[in-house]
């Protein structure tokens, strides 16, 4: 017991914690991200940062953290180039789930659609195949599946088909802008908007946000930021429209049915659908602007886990992620990541600590110009009042 009172008095107080707190964890949801390699800067247990303001997002002058991560990586691991290109093995996966997910559409034509077997395959199967489009959607994008440019753009269209909805053109130019200007207000779409966090910024918000968050990442982007419609843009709609009309007059509606529902599950209260959270909010009160995680459902979902690497090295197709990881160890296992993409969407809803206001934004390049220029005018301001004082 003396030696308890002892430590007690000895400890000291810091007032910089929140309201008299004796640590960053205390009255807090316990840490939710992991590390692979703990060490003395961080056990993967105990370390939190500030809790942030849940009325405003995470703002930052900083850069976004890949690019220096990717030159100190070049540096320490040359070897790391050959890692880079296409993967071959890409089409044949599409392919193959492309045509299982026609054959269940089909095989449900008699099927009501709020019978318990069709919803259910919808959700169990059509989901998770569906989000695997997604992904490979998404690998392709970064043109890894072929050495050329158009033969990379038809298979995008052809992995869109089972999604029902026309989306791939315009997924390309969006996610590009994010890995190029990750952070910046106005032009990363993957960022929630002020009006999703003031509405959204509650239990229920957050429920209704990770049940339809496949809804606000096909809609916030038109928003935001508009395209202008290509030509690739119009073979992408005119070719899923064929599609869609040839299904419907020869099988009946509820194949298309089906291909929607699965797209929706896809991205909604689904296991593999907690990526879309875990990969770029902010968790445990720390500036990290992205996560990786490592477990199984990768096997469902290109690797797109290894997130981190994929950000850092977007020219390595999803089979070499892991070998990319394994070389520079010293990178990415000391840094923190999920351990459950499942239980991120739990954690997500119940912990108050995360929310809408997770994401670390950015001024866009116009706006940081105009901030610098007000901050030199403020200076110069300043500096002429203290020499006038001095007269």
């Amino acid at each position: 017991m003396g030696s308890q009172q002892d430590a007690g008095k000895s400890q000291k107080i810091d007032y910089s914690l929140h309201g008299g707190a004796e640590s960053l964890s205390e009255g807090r949801p316990p840490r939710r991200t992991v590390i692979v390699s703990p060490s003395k800067d961080d056990d993967g247990h105990s370390k939190f940062g500030p809790p942030q303001d849940t009325s405003d997002f995470l703002w930052l002058m900083t850069e976004e953290p890949h690019r220096s991560r990717r030159m100190a990586i070049m540096k320490a691991h040359p070897e790391v180039t050959k890692l880079m290109g296409h993967e071959p093995l890409t089409k044949w996966v599409v392919l193959g789930v492309v045509l299982t997910q026609l054959i269940t559409a089909v095989l449900l034509r008699h099927t009501r659609p709020l019978s318990p077997l069709f919803i259910i395959t919808a959700y169990a199967i059509g989901g998770t195949l569906n989000h695997n489009l997604f992904l490979a959607i998404h690998e392709i994008t970064h043109n890894l599946a072929f050495k050329g440019i158009g033969a990379n753009k038809a298979l995008a269209v052809f992995a869109n088909l089972p999604i029902g909805i026309p989306y791939c053109a315009m997924f390309k130019r969006y996610h590009l802008e994010h890995h190029k200007q990750m952070g910046e207000d106005g032009v990363d779409t993957d960022l929630p908007t002020r009006l999703e966090l003031l509405v959204l910024n509650n239990v229920l918000g957050k429920v209704f946000f990770a049940t339809f968050q496949i809804l606000f990442y096909a809609l916030r982007p038109g928003i935001v930021r508009s395209q202008r419609l290509t030509q690739w843009h119009y073979m992408n709609i005119l070719t899923q429209v064929i599609f869609d009309v040839i299904l419907v007059r020869t099988f009946g509606l509820r194949p298309l049915i089906y291909l929607l529902a699965s797209s929706f599950f896809a991205g909604s209260l689904h296991p593999c659908a907690g990526h879309f959270i875990a990969e770029h909010y902010l968790w445990d009160g720390l500036e990290q602007e992205t996560y990786s995680y490592y477990g199984p459902l990768n096997i469902l979902a290109y690797n797109v886990g290894y997130h981190n690497e994929h950000h850092d090295f977007p020219s390595v197709a999803w089979t070499r992620l892991p070998a990319l990881r394994a070389l520079a160890p010293e990178f990415y296992d000391t840094i923190p990541s999920h351990p459950s993409w499942p239980m991120v969407i739990v954690n997500f809803i119940r912990d108050s600590d995360v929310g809408l206001f997770s994401r670390a934004k950015r001024l866009d390049k116009d706006a940081r110009v105009a901030a610098q220029k007000a901050s030199e005018a403020s200076s110069a301001a300043v500096s002429e009042s203290e020499d006038a004082q001095k007269k």
